[in-house]
């Protein structure tokens, strides 16, 4: 069943950070800020303290650190997320030990910093928040700004896999049509239904039976990527067919959107969602999956 709401609306509130909330504790050393935006955006300017996301990029064949990489995948295998060693090596020159309290944010829809926030859940570090209405909405507030690189001291963060918050292919190719089960498909309706093939998919479409909800409708509608209330959000998925107390496994075409998916999900405490990571840019380049066009309704 799903979770009683609390009187901030959201059954999970912990998992947001508000502006006000994060500024009040800015000097707080068990506290990190990880900008999850890209390298230019951070050196016009950022959040004061945050670190760049792409500072610590793990690469042992380089002296210098490798490009910048939001999406945090395996450089070996790119439809899957990065190794454990990698990550705790990221995640240690970035500063986080496994007592840190990490607040993400990003210059973008909130997907990037999402993305963060699901990979340290996976990787078993319970104190991630996202920062909600990211940098769009500390400008719009007119929350200082700096322009110094925040370069923190090393720390030590152990990575524990979850493997239990993901689904691999083998066995949502057996179950996607399980009746208990609800596939949900975040990407653009254009995507969904194979009009367009941006990302250049040996097949275009969707997974049979998959619902089409692009994560812009858990959005305020204000231009500022702040989630909706908790009310607002809850009417989005049950308008689409959606149901707290089904078995849910979110994708779309890398795994960057499909963790807004899974945090919006969590955050009004619905406890069975997965996410397929490896999303279409595996289930749309194999030759055994199917894929159809064309709209679906709930069922």
């Amino acid at each position: 069943m799903a979770q009683p709401e609390t009187e901030n609306g959201y059954a999970r509130p912990g998992l947001l950070a508000e502006p006000e909330w994060l500024w009040e504790r800015r000097d707080d050393p068990s506290l990190r800020i990880i900008d999850c935006g890209s390298p230019e955006a951070y050196a016009r300017t950022h959040i004061p303290g945050s670190a760049r996301l792409g500072q610590g990029d793990y690469d042992p064949g380089r002296s210098r650190p490798a490009p910048w990489d939001p999406w945090l995948k395996d450089r070996d295998d790119p439809i899957h997320v990065m190794k454990p060693e990698p990550f705790a090596d990221l995640m240690s020159r970035l500063g986080v030990s496994d007592e840190t309290t990490v607040v993400a944010y990003d210059d973008y829809n909130g997907s990037f910093a999402t993305r963060l926030w699901w990979i340290l859940t996976y990787y078993g570090h319970p104190n991630v928040k996202l920062l909600n209405g990211g940098w769009q909405r500390w400008l719009d507030e007119g929350r200082p700004v700096a322009f110094q690189e925040t370069v923190p001291a090393p720390a030590r963060f152990t990575a524990r896999p979850r493997e239990a918050m993901r689904v691999r292919v083998g066995e949502l190719l057996t179950r996607h049509r399980d009746p208990g089960l609800q596939v949900v498909n975040v990407l653009w309706p254009e995507m969904y239904r194979g009009e367009a093939n941006p990302f250049g998919n040996k097949r275009a479409g969707h997974i049979p039976g998959s619902i089409n909800l692009p994560i812009e409708h858990f959005l305020a509608a204000d231009g500022v990527p702040a989630l909706k209330p908790a009310r607002e959000l809850a009417e989005v998925f049950e308008t689409h067919g959606l149901s707290p107390d089904r078995e849910t496994i979110v994708h779309c075409q890398a795994g960057v959107r499909t963790t807004m998916g899974v945090f919006a999900m969590s955050l009004l405490g619905w406890d069975n969602v997965r996410a397929y990571e490896a999303s279409l840019a595996e289930w749309a380049n194999r030759d055994d999956t199917p894929l159809v066009t064309g709209e679906e309704t709930a069922g």
